[in-house]
């Protein structure tokens, strides 16, 4: 499960939101209104599906300055979720994940870059097993604007594919060598500060 953070994961929204300036966001994980979701081929014959429940972060968006983003994000690993609790287990184990050693997974960007129409690349550094490595996210703009109360939220969508071996997953390749890449998905909802 590699990409999975952070993944991972983001940066504020493309457009601009008429607000001068950097604007603060916290992740929404209280309304359940984020995930980080992935998805792997299983002996190359299905998809397994999987997700984080817990984690937190938030995000800096200048729409004017959107090099200025900046994304921090920390996940609790034994939030693990493939709705199989024995699968869970093995994979929270140290021939996978190594909760105990290693409970908790971190992404914090390094750069951001507009491509315009709503799309974005997102760099940064994924803290997993003890192990950083710098990953790409794209990013999609989902939308911006005031709630129902009071408030006004910035959303997201992103997208990366991490590659287990680079985490020292080598247990993974029992699984055949499609189990290879992870394929990581986010949907981020921030509530301006």
């Amino acid at each position: 499960m590699k990409k999975m953070i952070m993944a991972a994961l983001f940066g504020g929204a493309i457009l601009g939101s008429g607000f001068a300036g950097a604007v603060d966001y916290e992740i929404d994980t209280k309304g359940m209104h984020a995930f980080i979701e992935f998805k792997i081929k299983h002996l190359g014959y299905s998809w397994l599906l999987g997700r984080f429940n817990r984690f937190k972060g938030g995000f800096s968006y200048d729409g004017k300055h959107p090099q200025k983003n900046h994304v921090q994000v920390e996940v609790d690993i034994a939030s693990l979720d493939s709705n199989h609790a024995e699968r869970d287990k093995h994979l929270r184990s140290a021939r996978f994940f190594d909760v105990k050693k290693y409970p908790k997974a971190s992404f914090l960007s390094t750069s951001w870059e507009d491509l315009g129409e709503g799309r974005a690349i997102l760099k940064g550094d994924l803290t997993l097993r003890g192990i950083t490595r710098n990953i790409r996210i794209d990013i999609t703009d989902v939308g911006n604007g005031p709630d129902p109360w009071g408030g006004y939220r910035r959303g997201f969508e992103g997208h990366t594919v991490l590659k287990l071996s680079d985490w020292n997953m080598k247990e993974a390749k029992v699984l055949g060598p499609a189990a290879e890449e992870i394929q990581v998905y986010l949907s981020i909802e921030g509530v301006r500060q």
